[in-house]
């Protein structure tokens, strides 16, 4: 799984690491959108004015989903 990342026009891919994983327990029934949403949760903040985004917490970039290839 990857992370869509918008960073100075451009989307990026990123792939999901073990570290970005650290301390995230997978139940059963645990399905992609669910850890796209736990993820996104863990790295991000949400501005809601004036932009109305969640950017990356590390400064990459505005989070934009989560893409299964």
């Amino acid at each position: 799984m990857d992370l869509i990342i918008y960073t100075d026009g451009l989307y990026h891919l990123i792939p999901v690491t073990e570290r970005m994983l650290q301390n995230v327990t997978l139940i059963k029934g645990f399905n992609i959108a669910d850890l796209c949403d736990v993820l996104r949760l863990k790295l991000t903040v949400y501005y809601d004015h004036p932009i109305n985004q969640h950017l990356m917490k590390d400064g990459s970039g505005a989070f934009y989903g989560c893409i299964l290839r």
